[in-house]
C-alpha cells in the first residue's frame, strides 16, 4: 500500500526555520549572509541546482557577497559542502549530536561538586530567563559550563559577565567569548575582583578623556594612543598627576605626538620615578643641565670669537708693509 501527500502549490507552502535557529544563530549572521541562507534552506527544500551567478542575480547581491555568505556559513556549520555542491544542515540533529555526552558512571569528582553545580544551574537559569526570555539556546549550557571551568568564575561574576554583553547590545557568542577571556586574563575570578577591575577601567575612561581634551583631540583618541595610556597607568602605575607633566612638555613642541609622550614617560619610568615630586625634581635637573650647556657653549662661542678677532688682527699687522727707517731704527 502506498501512501502519498499531495504537494501544496508554492503560494500555499512553506519553508519550515527551526527554533533552535534563532536561539543559537540568528545574531551571529550578516545580514546579507542570512539573506543567502534563507534562499539556501528555501531552494533545498526543492532540491533545487543553482550556480553562484544565480544567486548573486536573484538576492541582487555582488558575487564576492556570495562567496563570502557561502563560506561563513559552511565555517559556522550552517551548511556541508559536498562534491556536488552544499547540504543544509539539519540543525536540531546538530545540535542534538553535540549536547549528547553519555555519562553512565558518574565519578566521584562529580559527586563532590554536586553543591557548586546547584549554585551554577541557579545562576544559569537566572542569565536564562533574565537575557534571553527563558528561551536560551541549548549550546550556550556548554559554553557557560566551559566559561566556569576555563577561567574559574564565580556565579556572580558569570551573571556579570551576561549583564555587561546585554547592556551593550552584543550579546552574542563571538563577544561575550571575548570579554569573558579578557576578564580571565584580567584574573577576575570573584565579585571583588570584578569590582576592583571595573574601578580601574573607569579611572582609566576619565584620563583618556581628560588627555584627548588637554591635547585638543576633538575626534577622540586612536586605539593606539589608547594603548600608550594604558600603558602609563596599568603597566607604569602613573596616575593623571605624572601624565599631566609630560603633557605640559608638549608646549615646547610643534607637532608633539603621542610616541614622544610614550618616550617622555617611559623614560621616567626606567630612572624608577615613582612620584609628582620626583619627576619634577629630576625635570627641574636636567633643564638646569641643560641651561648650564647653554651657557657653557656660549661663552666657549664668544672666546673663539675674540680668539677669532686676535687673529685677523695679527694676520692684518703681519701684512703691513715696515719702512726701511723702522727696519734701520732711525
Amino acid at each position: 500500500m502506498k501512501l502519498e501527500q499531495k504537494e501544496k502549490s508554492l503560494l500555499f507552502s512553506e519553508t519550515v526555520i527551526p527554533d533552535i535557529f534563532f536561539a543559537e544563530h540568528l545574531s551571529q549572521i550578516p545580514g546579507d549572509f542570512l539573506k543567502i541562507y534563507l534562499y539556501m534552506v528555501f531552494l533545498a527544500k526543492y532540491k533545487k541546482d543553482i550556480k553562484v551567478n544565480d544567486l548573486s542575480k536573484k538576492l541582487n547581491l555582488p558575487i564576492k557577497s556570495i562567496t563570502d555568505g557561502v563560506k561563513f556559513l559552511e565555517e559556522h556549520h550552517l551548511i556541508i559542502k559536498k562534491t556536488t555542491g552544499f547540504v543544509v544542515v539539519d540543525l536540531q540533529e546538530y545540535t542534538l549530536n553535540n549536547l549528547y555526552k553519555p555519562n553512565l558512571t558518574p565519578s566521584k569528582e562529580s559527586i563532590q561538586k554536586t553543591a557548586m553545580n546547584k549554585a551554577r544551574a541557579k545562576a544559569i537559569d537566572h542569565i536564562n530567563n533574565m537575557y534571553f526570555q527563558g528561551i536560551m539556546g541549548p549550546s550556550w549550557y556548554n559554553d557557560i559550563d566551559l566559561w566556569f571551568t576555563k577561567y574559574n568564575f564565580d556565579e556572580q561574576v558569570m551573571i556579570a559577565l551576561f549583564d555587561y554583553c546585554y547592556n551593550r547590545s552584543a550579546l552574542h557568542k563571538n563577544y561575550v567569548q571575548t570579554v569573558a577571556e579578557a576578564w580571565g586574563n584580567s584574573n577576575i575570578h570573584t565579585w571583588n575582583d570584578l569590582d576592583i577591575y571595573c574601578q580601574k577601567h573607569e579611572k582609566l575612561n576619565k584620563y583618556k578623556s581628560t588627555i584627548a581634551k588637554k591635547l585638543g583631540k576633538r575626534s577622540g583618541l586612536t586605539q593606539y594612543e589608547e594603548a600608550y595610556i594604558e600603558k602609563w597607568v596599568l603597566d607604569f602605575g602613573y596616575d593623571l598627576s605624572i601624565i599631566e607633566i609630560a603633557l605640559k612638555r608638549t608646549t615646547f613642541k610643534q607637532n608633539p605626538t603621542f610616541e614622544y609622550i610614550n618616550n617622555v614617560i617611559t623614560d621616567w619610568h626606567d630612572r624608577n620615578l615613582k612620584t609628582p615630586q620626583e619627576v619634577e625634581a629630576f625635570v627641574e635637573q636636567r633643564n638646569k643641565q641643560a641651561k648650564d650647556i647653554r651657557n657653557l657653549k656660549s661663552t666657549v662661542a664668544k672666546a673663539n670669537h675674540k680668539q677669532r678677532e686676535y687673529d685677523n688682527l695679527d694676520f692684518l699687522y703681519a701684512n703691513i708693509p715696515v719702512e726701511k727707517g723702522e727696519v734701520d731704527g732711525k
